[in-house]
């Protein structure tokens, strides 16, 4: 295997949990806790730390509110957490592409 194939590849969006709550900040633009937990199926906890190492990275950007005197969590990617992540489905596309050549 060529040492550079997957050099390219962010490895913040290698774990399942970041993967999807990038996929789906990237899908709706913003999302509230909530729906992120019941579509990843995450606990509070995991999704939490998971939300804070993208925030870390600046990736995300994460609003806390009240509603209705119930808090509110609100997530959207950053400008530099959009061109990270089209950055890692590119490099992922092109790994994709290296393979299935040899379908052919």
């Amino acid at each position: 295997m060529n040492d550079g194939l997957i050099q390219n590849l962010n490895e913040l969006f290698q774990a399942k949990a970041r993967l999807g709550i990038m996929t789906v900040l990237a899908s709706m633009g913003e999302s509230d806790f909530l729906t992120i937990k019941k579509q990843l199926g995450l606990t509070d906890g995991n999704l939490s730390a998971h939300l804070r190492v993208l925030e870390e990275a600046g990736y995300i950007e994460i609003e806390k509110e009240f509603v209705n005197r119930k808090p509110k969590t609100t997530c959207r990617m950053t400008p530099a957490g959009r061109e990270a992540f089209l950055h890692y489905l590119k490099e992922l596309e092109r790994i994709i592409q290296l393979a299935r050549k040899g379908e052919k």
